[in-house]
C-alpha cells in the first residue's frame, strides 16, 4: 500500500547533491520532483516493497545524473510514467 511509504524519507537535500551538481539546491528540487512524481503516479494499492524499490531506483538513477538540471518537467514525467509502466519488465536488480 502506498500509504505505508513515507515519501519524506527519500527526498533529497542540497547536501545530498553538492558533490555532483553545480546548483545543489536546484538539483535537489528536480530530484524531489521526480520522486514525488513516482509516488503520486503509483497506484494506491501498489505493494509497499515495490514502491520502495522504485523510489530507490529513481534516487540511484538521478542523483548523480549530470542532465538532471537540463531536462524539462514533461520529459521527467514521461520517464516516471515509463518507469512505473515497465518496472516488471526491467532488470533493476542492481539497485536493490
Amino acid at each position: 500500500m502506498k500509504d505505508n511509504v513515507d515519501i519524506h524519507v527519500v527526498l533529497a537535500t542540497p547536501q545530498d547533491m553538492d558533490d555532483f551538481h553545480t546548483d545543489p539546491v536546484e538539483a535537489a528540487e528536480r530530484l524531489n520532483f521526480i520522486l514525488h512524481g513516482v509516488y503520486d503516479n503509483a497506484d494506491e494499492d501498489i505493494d509497499t516493497e515495490r514502491l520502495e524499490r522504485i523510489l530507490h531506483y529513481t534516487w540511484e538513477e538521478w542523483h548523480r545524473n549530470a542532465s538532471l538540471l537540463d531536462i524539462d518537467d514533461d520529459e521527467l514525467l514521461d520517464w516516471v510514467d515509463h518507469t512505473l509502466a515497465t518496472w516488471d519488465d526491467a532488470d533493476n536488480s542492481e539497485f536493490y
